[in-house]
C-alpha cells in the first residue's frame, strides 16, 4: 500500500453496473484496480467482506459516498479460507450496529454477537460462553437486548459452517441497513467506520493486501468522471 493516497478521486455511485460509462461502485473499481474482468464480485477480495462494502456503497448518502474512494485499494488481496475472517466480519457489524439500531435489530445483533463468539471460541480452542472484552462492552449498553440473547442462545448450537453460510451473510444485512436506518446524527460516518474497522480485522487475520499501480489509480479516477 502506498503511504499516500492521490488527491484525486473516483466517483463511486450505488448498484451494480454493466461497464463504467454507466457508473462504478466500490467492489467494480476494486475489480479494475485488481486487473481483474469489471465485477462487483471480484476474486480479488474475501466474499463477506465485499459484500459488506457493496452494501456500505449502496446505504451511504450520495454526498458522502465518495469518503468510501480511499479505502478500495486495501481491500484488494484480502482474501482466505479461514472461516474466522466470515466469523470476524459478522462479529465486527453486530458489535458496531448493536447500540444504535432500533430494539428489534438488537435483539437480533445481540445474538449474532454471541453466536460469532461462540464460533471464534470453537475455533480459537478458548472456552465456551467466553467472549472479547469488546463484545462485553458492547453487550453491556444494551442489558435488555443482552439478557434476551443469552436466553435465546441456551441449548441452540452454532457450526462455523452453518454460521458462515447463514447467520453471517444476515448479519452483515441487518447491521448495514440498521445503522443506515438508525436515528443518530451521522449514520454515513458510522458506516465508513464500520467498513474500514472490518477491513482491518481482515488484514490482521490474513496479513496480506496487494500493492495497486498508482497508474491504475489515475484511469480509474478517469473512467468514473467520463
Amino acid at each position: 500500500m502506498h503511504d499516500q493516497m492521490p488527491t484525486a478521486m473516483p466517483l463511486l455511485s450505488r448498484g451494480k453496473h454493466r461497464n463504467p460509462n454507466k457508473g462504478a461502485c466500490f467492489m467494480e473499481l476494486a475489480s479494475f484496480l485488481a486487473g481483474e474482468r469489471w465485477s462487483d464480485h471480484p476474486a480479488c477480495t474475501h466474499p463477506l467482506l465485499a459484500g459488506l462494502a457493496r452494501l456500505v456503497n449502496d446505504h451511504t448518502s450520495d454526498p458522502a459516498r465518495p469518503l468510501l474512494a480511499p479505502m478500495i485499494p486495501s481491500v484488494i488481496g484480502l482474501v482466505g479460507d479461514d472461516p474466522r475472517i466470515d466469523a470476524c466480519i459478522a462479529l465486527r457489524c453486530a458489535i458496531s450496529a448493536l447500540p444504535v439500531v432500533s430494539h428489534e435489530r438488537q435483539l437480533a445483533l445481540a445474538v449474532s454477537v454471541l453466536s460469532a463468539e461462540h464460533v471464534l471460541a470453537t475455533l480459537d480452542g478458548r472456552p465456551q460462553g467466553s467472549v472479547s472484552e469488546e463484545s462485553a462492552r458492547t453487550l453491556a449498553k444494551v442489558p435488555d437486548a443482552a439478557r434476551w440473547a443469552y436466553r435465546f442462545r441456551r441449548g441452540v448450537r452454532v457450526s462455523a459452517k452453518g454460521f458462515r453460510r447463514y447467520a453471517a451473510p444476515n448479519t452483515v444485512q441487518l447491521a448495514v441497513r440498521g445503522i443506515s436506518e438508525a436515528c443518530v446524527a451521522d449514520p454515513d460516518a458510522l458506516l465508513r467506520a464500520l467498513l474500514t474497522d472490518a477491513i482491518t480485522d481482515c488484514a490482521e487475520l490474513i496479513r496480506r493486501q496487494m500493492p495497486v499501480d498508482p497508474e491504475r489509480w489515475e484511469d480509474a479516477c478517469r473512467l468514473t468522471r467520463r
